[in-house]
This record gives structure tokens, C-alpha cells and sequence, in this order.
């Protein structure tokens, strides 16, 4: 088997083989060297974005950047519209926004997706919904507002955390409730939406997970570091759930 081994490392180049080496081996027990991680608080507690792009924030926007053909005609957004027009341009006919409190001058609706009948029911073409689902202690709820003030046709396209640090609300507005894995997240929406218009991605992996908990930013890895994904490491979870055009 050795043997095997060998023939088969001898078919990449030097520079190659050492990548492979240095990514995949692994240090004996008692020779791991933890370095700067080797601490009982976090390098930073702002999700690194003290120091440049949190790391889930890339994946949101990968996720965007590849649902933009989704992102058209009426387009509601939670908290402010950065993505609606970053990612939908030309193709948004009208951006509006949700937020959960009076205040935000932004806000053309105040309501806690769990509880919202005042939102109106059939009325966009799109939603984007980004880390807002488990600030809800009833997630059932809120995924029903959300299939009922789509029109049909619409989509929604939804991101949760897996592996993340806790959400602290100072205002005490929000509470941090649930962690996802792709097949919760899967089944959470398939329970509303036809499975057939259900698309679930998981992005990560241990080095980016780690970097995440740490608050390492995303300018801190390697591109090849931050597109790996590992199926046991769910970091964040992207939903795409169509409505259909005819009621069910």
C-alpha cells in the first residue's frame, strides 16, 4: 500500500506534494501547536469585524452572488436593503424594508416575523432574510409569515448559523435561540414549502469554523481556505425556498 502511495505522490509536482503534506498531516498527540489560539477568550468578539469582513459575511454574499438572478421586481429586506441593490441592481423594481423595532428610519414595516398579520400577504417577488431565523423562538411561525407575503412565484432566499458564537443583545430586543445544521434547516422549510423548490448549502470548514469562533477575518484566510467545504462542519446554512404559483 506504501508503495502505491508513493508511485501515486510521485505523479504531482514537488510543490504540489508538500501542499498536500503540510494540509493533511497530522501532528502527534502532545505536538499540536496552538500559537495565538492557545487562549480562553476570543481574538475578537465582533465576529472579526473589528478586523475586516467577518467570515460569514462571505459566505452570505457568495450565496447572494449566486441567487442575483432571484433578487427582482418587489424586494423586501430585513434591517436595511445593502443587498437588495449590492446584489439585484437594475433588475428591483421596488426595495423595502422589515425591522423588528420603531426607530429604524429605514423601516418601511415594524414586525417580528413570528407574529406579523399586519404584513401584506402576497406582495414580493423576493425576500432575503440573512441571520434573523434564530433570533425567533418560534421559527415555525415566522418561515409561515414568510411563505404567505411572497407572491407565488416568489423566492425566499434565507441564511442561518451553524457553528457561531452567541449573539449578545445589549438592547435586550433580541434572543439567541437556535443553531442550525443543513438537514434542520432542510426540513424546517420543506414542512412549509414544496420540497421541490427547497435548495439547502451548507458553507465551511474546520479551518474557517475555527477562524469564525476566534473572530479571524476573512482577508485572514486563503481563498482556497474560505470555498472548501466539509460536510461535518456546517458554519452557515443557506436556504432557497420558491413559492409555487399555484397555492397548496
Amino acid at each position: 500500500m506504501n508503495l502505491v502511495i508513493k508511485r501515486v505522490g510521485q505523479l504531482f509536482p514537488k510543490s504540489v506534494r508538500r501542499f498536500i503534506l503540510k494540509h493533511t498531516r497530522r501532528p502527534a498527540v502532545g505536538k499540536v501547536q496552538y500559537g495565538d489560539l492557545r487562549r480562553m477568550a476570543p481574538i475578537s468578539r465582533d465576529w472579526g469585524g473589528d478586523r475586516g469582513k467577518p467570515i460569514d459575511r462571505y459566505y452570505i454574499e457568495t450565496f447572494l452572488a449566486q441567487q442575483a438572478v432571484d433578487i427582482k421586481g418587489i424586494v423586501l429586506e430585513v434591517g436595511d436593503s445593502t443587498y437588495t441593490h449590492a446584489f439585484g441592481r437594475q433588475n428591483v423594481l421596488k426595495s423595502e424594508v422589515v425591522h423588528a423595532a420603531e426607530g429604524n428610519p429605514l423601516a418601511d414595516y415594524v414586525a417580528d416575523f413570528a407574529d406579523a398579520p399586519h404584513l401584506p400577504s402576497n406582495r414580493f417577488d423576493c425576500i432575503i432574510c440573512t441571520q434573523t431565523l434564530h433570533l425567533l423562538p418560534n421559527i415555525e411561525d415566522g418561515i409561515a409569515t414568510l411563505y404567505r407575503i411572497l407572491k407565488p412565484g416568489g423566492v425566499l432566499l434565507v441564511t442561518v448559523p451553524g457553528i457561531s458564537q452567541i449573539y449578545r443583545d445589549e438592547d435586550g430586543l433580541w434572543t439567541d435561540f437556535w443553531r442550525f445544521t443543513r438537514y434542520s434547516a432542510d426540513w424546517l422549510f420543506k414542512n412549509r414549502f414544496p420540497e421541490s423548490g427547497v435548495v439547502t448549502r451548507s458553507y465551511g470548514n474546520v479551518l474557517a469554523a475555527t477562524s469564525f469562533l476566534q473572530g479571524i477575518a476573512t482577508e485572514e484566510l486563503t481563498q482556497a481556505e474560505l470555498d472548501t467545504s466539509d460536510d461535518y462542519y456546517h458554519m452557515l446554512i443557506s436556504v432557497r425556498a420558491e413559492k409555487p404559483t399555484v397555492s397548496i
